[in-house]
């Protein structure tokens, strides 16, 4: 159990790559069409953490990875009917409120992001519930509009004798931010993990720590260089915490300098921490 409730602002930035594709756009940039605002989806963020969890890891008890493309869902909610011993149930006539809650602190012990992301388990014929996560991400967005550049490539490499033999160089194109900084709101309800999933401390450092690592090993061509720029961590005292997290996020101002016109890096912007903090409120800088 945790007793502390945690609100947090993650900023990080992009170097001439893309940080979240839209399928929508042909894998551009996400941007909000209005104002010109990048933003990454929180699926996209926590997809991060799975990832460098599911790496740091490797399959420690406790801390296997439940969305991931591994095998068929249903297939590791059967595995927790199997593990706990409970009835299998091959017509799927209704769910069974005991078993299926049984089911459901299996998937809770074992499946890191079902403790910290909750996970919809309601699917096939062995239910193991609905969990509503105690860490949730906001979209992050950039603070200043982007330019979404479209660059030109070229391929060499031919895949088939037709294509081989007309000897001219292939040509494609990546869509890439020149530069974007980003911010991203994040909270965990201590109220909601105790009651629910029995989230750790440890389940809590290791969030920090995959936060600030991430990007380390998820480095790729299509996304650039992307960094860190800062993790500032609200702690409340209590667990229903001690101040609304408007008034907090406040307190972390990200503003492009008044000399700038387009921004190429993260010195572009200047960052203020106002470090007075509410009563029962602590600010920890990572």
């Amino acid at each position: 159990m945790i007793q502390n409730k945690y609100d947090f602002i993650l900023l990080y930035d992009v170097i001439n790559g893309n940080p979240n594709g839209d399928p929508d756009a042909g894998n551009a940039p996400r941007t909000d069409p209005e104002t010109g605002i990048g933003f990454v989806t929180d699926v996209c963020m926590k997809r991060k953490v799975r990832n460098y969890v599911d790496l740091v890891k490797d399959g420690e008890p406790g801390f296997n990875i439940l969305i991931k493309n591994d095998q068929p869902l249903n297939d590791k909610f059967k595995a927790a009917y199997v593990a706990e011993h409970l009835p299998i149930d091959k017509t799927k006539k209704g769910t069974n409120p005991p078993v299926e809650q049984k089911a459901m602190k299996y998937m809770c012990r074992n499946y890191y992001d079902v403790r910290m992301f909750g996970a919809v388990m309601s699917t096939g014929k062995n239910s193991c519930g609905i969990v509503r996560g105690p860490v949730q991400f906001s979209f992050s967005e950039s603070v200043s509009p982007i330019f979404v550049n479209e660059v030109s490539i070229t391929r060499q490499a031919k895949t088939d004798e037709e294509r081989q033999a007309k000897g001219d160089t292939e040509m494609g194109n990546k869509s890439i931010v020149p530069y974007g900084l980003y911010r991203m709101n994040g909270h965990i309800s201590a109220a909601l993990a105790n009651k629910v999933t029995d989230l750790s401390e440890e389940d809590v450092d290791l969030l920090w720590t995959a936060l600030l690592n991430m990007f380390e090993e998820d480095r790729s061509a299509a996304r650039g260089e992307m960094n860190v720029r800062g993790l500032y961590i609200f702690k409340h005292d209590g667990v229903l915490g001690n101040a609304r997290f408007a008034e907090l996020a406040d307190k972390v101002k990200v503003k492009l300098k008044d000399d700038v016109v387009a921004p190429r890096q993260f010195e572009d912007y200047k960052v203020t921490v106002d470090e007075n903090m509410p009563n029962g409120v602590t600010l920890i800088e990572k």
